[in-house]
């Protein structure tokens, strides 16, 4: 019998070899340097935002598309809205707290009429994402039963999905972490509520605030990263602008970069000084980013 010369296979086995460590890096260092980044602000900032390489503007439901008020009045503001450099992509504080959507008192038919009107109007101004953070809307009440709860709000997502649809918008649930509420607290509390719900409009945001301030690691992005659609971001310390005191994001971004988001990240923080925190905030997270 001959003796084989493995030598010969040496060039192919390097190929093969360097072929999967490329496909194995690649999945992990994913380039984001095209994500977006925005601020949840008011649309009159966005001047001062473009400046420096924002690509949009995050609205108030409330504030921007008014569903309480008329429209004449939502006219106005849409008005003005198009007047701005940045456009509106997404909007936040959604249900109002006097609507409550779990509970003795859930009013889920008052909601979805609530909720129209903010998708409807949404649609017209270009408005893709609606952040269903609410806390005192879907807080559950001391006594009710937290099973019961749950219940309520996969009931609620699942009629509230179809109108979303209709209007080419999307939900993302926030998780908030305990200190603010106490129900949907974490990516993965808040990841299998949006599979129960299982509707391509109703989907999840990572505020990797709130993971922070509950110690909740990266990997729960990487675990429900398919179901991830938006993104917040702030630092732990006050709830500062990213660049204040210099945290570290790498660890969230590289499981973001993981799952290959191509979401948006909105700054959702508090600010001391607008106007000179605003160059400071993009510029650290794009080198976090793309490091």
């Amino acid at each position: 019998m001959k003796r084989r010369n493995f030598r010969q296979f040496y060039p192919a086995m390097a190929l093969v070899f360097a072929g999967t460590l490329f496909l194995s890096c690649n999945v992990v260092k994913t380039d984001m340097k095209t994500t977006q980044i925005g601020i949840c602000t008011n649309v009159s900032n966005a001047e001062k935002m473009q400046q420096y390489g924002y690509a949009y503007v995050e609205e108030g439901v409330s504030r921007f598309l008014v569903p309480t008020k008329s429209e004449e009045e939502f006219e106005a503001l849409l008005k003005e809205a198009t007047n701005s450099p940045l456009p509106i992509k997404a909007c936040n504080s959604f249900i109002p707290g006097n609507l409550k959507s779990v509970g003795p008192d859930a009013v889920h038919e008052e909601i979805l009429k609530f909720a129209e009107t903010a998708f409807r109007r949404a649609q017209r101004a270009g408005v893709e994402i609606i952040v269903f953070g609410s806390g005192g809307s879907r807080a559950i009440p001391e006594g009710f039963s937290r099973e019961k709860g749950r219940a309520q709000f996969i009931e609620l997502g699942q009629k509230m999905a179809p109108i979303a649809q209709k209007y080419n918008v999307t939900i993302v649930v926030e998780p908030l972490n305990t200190s603010e509420c106490n129900f949907i607290n974490s990516v993965s509390e808040g990841g299998e509520i949006v599979k129960d719900i299982n509707h391509p409009n109703f989907m999840l945001l990572a505020d990797l605030y709130h993971m922070k301030m509950d110690n909740e690691g990266p990997e729960s992005i990487v675990k429900y990263g398919k179901l991830i659609k938006h993104a917040h971001i702030a630092e732990k310390q006050d709830r500062a602008v990213p660049g204040t005191f210099n945290e570290d994001f790498r660890p969230y971004f590289n499981a973001l970069k993981k799952i290959r988001y191509k979401g948006k990240i909105s700054i959702e923080a508090r600010w001391k000084d607008f106007d000179t925190q605003i160059p400071v905030a993009i510029e650290t997270i794009k080198t976090q980013l793309n490091n």
